[in-house]
């Protein structure tokens, strides 16, 4: 049985306990892929990650990410969590400005600066949603046609669709029908009508299931990241922004969005709140 470092991280949250929790096991290269299965089935969290040592000779680090049904490719809360994880225990990167990590998609930069931020990697799959599919999405969602300004795949990894509505509060008001949502992946965004009030300018929500169970995320960083570079790139959202997400699960989480140079990235403030060892194996 090994003991390691353990982390639990609050991502897109700058106080803690109002964004996404993410736990961190540092130096995993000697587990199994059995054992990081079984750990992150018994975290519990929507996502728990694995750091280890690269492979590709232009990264920082290498992570492997597990929900408590699987392995995934890329997610977004998983990147900045862990690179803060990582530079918390003393992580030293190649490049002052920037970490690179080494994922399930390919290598990531996480960009340094007031907070940490990543470049999301390209959509593996873009464009309109086949429509039985949307229609099922809908029934879903209870939501009917004419509420919805536009649908699009924004998939980078997790399988997400994107679906956009007209307002903040048509966001909050979405209820699930869960009994048919079961393996769904879907995210809505909605402008608040009075940001400066709210000091957020969209409201996302994201839904997810694994065929056996449905849950609404906290906070999620693949999802906004595909929301903005749909919704950016057909000039629906400006080149800067901030989304709110996570008021239906008491929480308040804050994503930053930019894009700059055709490249969008997608930041968040990342606070430490358990720190310690764990013994797997």
């Amino acid at each position: 049985m090994a003991t390691l470092r353990f982390s639990q991280v609050d991502v897109f949250s700058s106080h803690g306990l109002l964004g996404n929790p993410l736990a961190v096991v540092h130096d995993a290269d000697d587990l199994t892929d059995d054992d990081l299965a079984a750990f992150a089935r018994w975290t519990n969290l929507s996502e728990t990650t694995f750091l280890l040592r690269p492979t590709d000779p232009a990264a920082d680090y290498r992570v492997r990410i597990f929900t408590t049904g699987g392995e995934l490719p890329f997610a977004g809360h998983p990147t900045l969590g862990s690179a803060h994880a990582w530079l918390d225990a003393g992580g030293e990167p190649l490049h002052t400005d920037k970490i690179v990590q080494e994922c399930g998609v390919g290598l990531v930069t996480v960009r340094r600066g007031e907070r940490l931020s990543f470049a999301a990697p390209p959509l593996l799959r873009s464009g309109p949603v086949e429509p039985g599919y949307a229609a099922q999405i809908l029934e879903a969602l209870g939501l009917e046609d004419d509420q919805v300004l536009g649908m699009a795949w924004v998939d980078n990894g997790p399988g997400w669709v994107g679906i956009e509505l007209a307002t903040a509060q048509e966001v909050l008001a979405v209820e699930p029908r869960l009994h048919l949502s079961a393996h769904l992946k879907v995210g809505l965004v909605g402008r608040w009508l009075q940001p400066e009030q709210t000091g957020k300018d969209v409201e996302v929500r994201a839904f997810y299931g694994d065929g056996t169970a449905f849950e609404e995320d906290p906070v999620t960083g693949s999802l906004n990241a595909g929301i903005a570079q749909w919704l950016i790139g057909e000039g629906r959202l400006p080149a800067r922004y901030v989304a709110g997400q996570g008021a239906r699960r008491h929480r308040d989480g804050r994503v930053h969005v930019e894009s700059r140079d055709a490249q969008v990235w997608v930041g968040g403030d990342v606070v430490t709140t358990v720190a310690g060892t764990v013994r797997i194996g």
